[in-house]
């Protein structure tokens, strides 16, 4: 029988954090469950997260070619990171911003305001931990957060359907209810594991990029 092919991407800066521990559990977990596993730590690569636009040539550097095989081999992606200021660190984003490029993750049609999703074909999971509420996070700040990774990141090029689960307040959180986080991500990997692996003939046909290429956006690159 086939096996999950599950990436699991840690988004914090810190190499001992909350999320860290979390990541490392759900990867535990799915592991135990059966699922092939690999492991990305964004703050172990080396790169620039300063993103300069579509419009400057930015060569890929080795790590960000070697993610870019990693999401291209995955069934499913996991992203486990905090929120400030009701968004993702900047590590993360320029992570995202470097490695999901036109031509890659999406590419715009000619003479069209429509695109091609260039990942579809596979799902996601998202392990948010806040200092807020979550409650607080969803109803007073609509959570721009979520809305973003979910909607206007990994649906836009699509990656669908994406869970999210949202882990707080850490601040004021006990060890106890820490360890249960922990545990909790634990289970969801090892009941991702259990999940039959989609169809990995139907998905586009696309290769890692080398670069960013003006070619494949809108002629007046954001």
């Amino acid at each position: 029988m086939a096996k999950q092919h599950i990436l699991v991407i840690l988004g914090h800066p810190a190499a001992e954090s909350l999320c860290a521990g979390m990541a490392r559990a759900y990867a535990d977990g799915a592991r135990q469950g059966g699922a092939e596993v690999r492991f990305l730590d964004a703050a172990q690569l080396a790169f620039n997260p300063l993103f300069q636009g579509y419009g400057a040539a930015q060569p890929l550097e080795p790590d960000l070619l070697a993610a870019q095989a990693d999401i291209h081999w995955a069934d499913h992606l996991v992203w486990v990171y905090p929120l400030w200021w009701g968004a993702m660190p900047a590590l993360l984003k320029g992570f995202i911003d470097r490695v999901l490029l036109p031509g890659y993750a999406f590419k715009y049609r000619q003479g069209s305001s429509l695109w091609d999703k260039l990942l579809a074909g596979r799902s996601a999971e998202l392990l948010v931990t806040m200092d807020s509420p979550p409650w607080y996070f969803r109803w007073v700040t609509r959570m721009p957060g979520h809305h973003q990774m979910k909607k206007a990141i990994l649906e836009f090029c699509g990656i669908s359907p994406v869970r999210v689960h949202s882990f707080g307040p850490v601040r004021s959180a006990s060890p106890h209810q820490l360890a249960q986080w922990v545990d909790a991500a634990r289970q969801l990997g090892a009941r991702q594991a259990r999940r039959a692996p989609p169809d990995r003939s139907a998905r586009p046909v696309v290769q890692p990029s080398a670069t960013a290429s003006a070619t494949t956006t809108p002629s007046t690159p954001t």
